[in-house]
């Protein structure tokens, strides 16, 4: 199912130079210091956790933590912070996290061209689902975003600037496409991003100057129904829509990948931080 976003009459507005205002150098600091404020809450928050949980001497301490399972598992360092923050932590004196937990097989990725030693890879399915979509709309630029903290982190893009990349690389109101798909479960198309009316002015001319017409965002939904990111392809010219079969393709990708990834958090994500617990409690 898609929601397209059709023209609104009225609502265009030309792209300027100086769509960050009248002073685009300080805008641009100010992006840089939101990210950077950003990519540190989520990371803060969970060293405060365990600094609470293990009684630990410092949030340094528990930066050090989560500093090492990222390094040993390959895991994103924020991607921890967000599970510290957001699960249940261990029962008083545990030696385990996640008793009994399950031990499954990594799902298959249909359609996917992921070599079979990199199917346990995060960054190679994601890399392989973004270039999956993009050959599914015909199109060479498009980014992957995860829902953490509820906040869409950027992961992955190609063909898009540097004024785009900084702008979404967390997204957390309503004015965007990604955040509606988000909110509805569902994939949505935006014909006309010059004219669209969900988009703020801002979002909308950070998009036009990367040089994006129209643009579509695919849900990755676990099978629990939760939406855990989302796949955005951009396009040149507006749109008119899809096929049937081109969007029967990417719901079916979305599937896969959203179930690939509540997997992944379910196994490499707690394997991770079952050594981080393991590793905590000797520090006590």
């Amino acid at each position: 199912m898609t929601n397209e976003i059709p023209r609104t009459a009225g609502s265009t507005s030309p792209l300027a130079p100086g769509y960050l205002g009248a002073d685009p150098a300080g805008q641009v600091e100010s992006l840089e210091l939101r990210n950077r404020r950003l990519a540190r809450a989520g990371v803060e928050s969970a060293q405060q956790v365990l600094v609470d949980r293990y009684r630990l001497a410092s949030p340094a301490e528990g930066f050090e933590l989560l500093r090492g399972a990222s390094q040993r598992f390959n895991i994103k360092l924020h991607t921890l912070a967000d599970l510290v923050v957001r699960i249940a932590g261990p029962d008083a004196d545990a030696t385990q996290w996640f008793p009994r937990r399950p031990r499954l097989p990594a799902p298959a990725l249909p359609g996917l061209r992921v070599p079979p030693e990199a199917r346990t890879s995060h960054g190679a399915v994601l890399q392989a689902a973004l270039r999956r979509v993009l050959h599914i709309t015909e199109t060479d630029m498009g980014n992957v975003q995860l829902a953490e903290h509820r906040i869409l982190r950027l992961e992955k893009h190609t063909g898009l600037n540097r004024q785009f990349t900084d702008f979404f690389a967390f997204v957390q109101d309503s004015t965007t496409a990604c955040a509606q798909a988000a909110r509805q479960r569902q994939q949505v198309t935006v014909k006309e991003v010059e004219s669209a009316d969900i988009f703020d002015e801002d979002s909308r001319q950070a998009i036009l100057q990367t040089g994006s017409r129209a643009a579509h965002s695919l849900p990755l939904i676990s099978r629990a129904g939760r939406v855990i990111g989302l796949i955005s392809s951009h396009h040149e010219h507006p749109l008119s829509g899809f096929s049937g079969p081109q969007l029967a393709a990417l719901s079916s990708t979305g599937a896969a990948v959203g179930g690939w990834l509540h997997w992944h958090r379910q196994t490499a994500v707690l394997d991770a931080l079952e050594h981080l617990h393991a590793t905590a409690r000797t520090m006590r």
